[in-house]
């Protein structure tokens, strides 16, 4: 498959992709919202000439968030154009860089789909001077534009699974010109730039970075917030401990976890946290069938001593929930997702715990595993266990937050590194 025949199925299949954003708004009211800009059609106010980041929904908003802070103090004079493709994506962008500190520097809209025309669109409106995607968002259409406009285009933090890269191998008539349009992949491991090469990529422009979400930092300030409020819920001595980022089929597991804790401990407490907003209504329907006390984090309401579920259906606050629990497993790990970022629990000293299948971060998963950072269970019999063995042994928390901890120390750079890339560019 080349290009042409590529656009000429994506035309042919609007038809499903209108059907599926019809069952996603259904799902989800927010996906009917803002349809134009999809299309590149009403798109807000948009300053031309500065620098366009893509970020597809909210874990890639997250890592590219110090990304964006250092571009916006390395470059005072450019704007900043941020693109998702979810409303939670959008609801992150808008979360983190919606104040008024970057008025005038950060403007927004979602990333037309991969269409000749709304992606030449897009950018005769933009007309960034470098274009940066994060991770594996790669669209041949929005690539080649940039190409015949002479835009460098960056892929940052790039990453690249086996069964990724197995894919877009059987369509190398498309992948392979593709990722030869490309000015600098910042790979996060060696293996990975080996898969990009071998898909087509050229030897100048890929170099191994690492990964930036290493270089989180954690603001104090969270840290002391979520002790305030342990304390103002009178919660400090109950244990505590978070399940973030579940989807479909692994609720159950965590309930029923959670169900063997409160028998060793009736004064346990859960922050469940779904990954999707549009399950959080489903998810606290599966809580109080399960018979568990269950609050809701958007109600605002104070936790009290009966509760056993607190229901993170928020956006925007997943660090300051783990940073509220003692033990966090991290979730799209006990299903076949490929699992989330385990960074951020290890970054505020959390012992992590996850399921087995996490495809999407071998390395760091290798690391933290390795450096006993990092725990896997397969059920919830085991997710239980592991959980009840931290409560009552101190010092293997201790021993698991400063591995945690130690693996992030030891990986940090990749954000200067990736900047230096960039700065080439320019």
């Amino acid at each position: 498959m080349n290009r042409h025949l590529y656009s000429l199925l994506f035309h042919l299949g609007l038809p499903v992709l209108a059907g599926r954003l019809a069952w996603r708004a259904w799902q989800a009211p927010a996906y009917a919202r803002r349809l134009g800009e999809r299309f590149a059609l009403g798109l807000p106010p948009l300053k031309p000439g500065g620098i366009w980041l893509h970020a597809v929904s909210v874990g890639e908003s997250i890592a590219a968030a110090p990304l964006v802070r250092e571009l916006l103090a390395r470059y005072p004079d450019l704007p900043i154009t941020l693109t998702c493709m979810t409303p939670t994506g959008s609801e992150r962008i808008q979360s983190m860089f919606g104040g008024t500190e970057y008025a005038g520097r950060i403007q927004h809209c979602y990333l037309p789909y991969d269409l000749p025309w709304a992606a030449a669109r897009f950018l005769d409106r933009v007309q960034p001077r470098l274009a940066v995607v994060m991770e594996t968002e790669l669209w041949p259409n929005h690539i080649h534009q940039c190409a015949r406009r002479g835009i460098p285009v960056a892929l940052a933090n790039a990453r690249l699974s086996e069964r990724s890269a197995r894919g877009y191998g059987r369509f190398s008539g498309l992948t392979a010109p593709m990722l030869a349009e490309l000015s600098l992949i910042a790979v996060q491991t060696q293996v990975e730039a080996e898969r990009f090469l071998a898909l087509g990529a050229r030897p100048e422009c890929v170099t191994v970075t690492g990964s930036i979400k290493f270089d989180l930092q954690i603001d104090p300030a969270l840290l002391a917030r979520a002790t305030a409020l342990r304390q103002q819920w009178q919660a400090e001595a109950r244990p505590v401990w978070i399940a973030a980022s579940t989807h479909a089929g692994e609720d159950e597991i965590i309930l029923a976890a959670h169900a063997e804790l409160l028998r060793q401990w009736p004064e346990a407490l859960l922050i469940l946290v779904p990954r999707h907003p549009e399950r959080f209504a489903a998810v606290h329907e599966l809580c109080l069938r399960q018979g568990l006390a269950t609050r809701r984090r958007s109600s605002a309401e104070a936790l009290q001593a009966g509760d056993q579920v607190l229901l993170g259906d928020t956006m925007g606050e997943l660090l300051f929930l783990y940073a509220l629990a003692d033990i966090a497993f991290v979730g799209g790990s006990l299903v076949a997702n490929g699992g989330h970022n385990l960074l951020e629990p290890a970054a505020l000293g959390k012992p992590v715990l996850s399921g087995p299948h996490l495809f999407n971060f071998l390395d760091i998963a290798a690391q933290l595993r390795e450096a006993g950072g990092l725990v896997e269970v397969g059920d919830a019999q085991a997710l239980a266990h592991q959980v009840a063995r931290l409560w009552r042994e101190p010092e293997s928390v201790r021993e698991m937050r400063e591995a945690g901890v130690g693996v992030m120390q030891a990986n940090q750079g990749a954000l200067a590194r990736l900047l230096d890339g960039l700065r080439r560019l320019m």
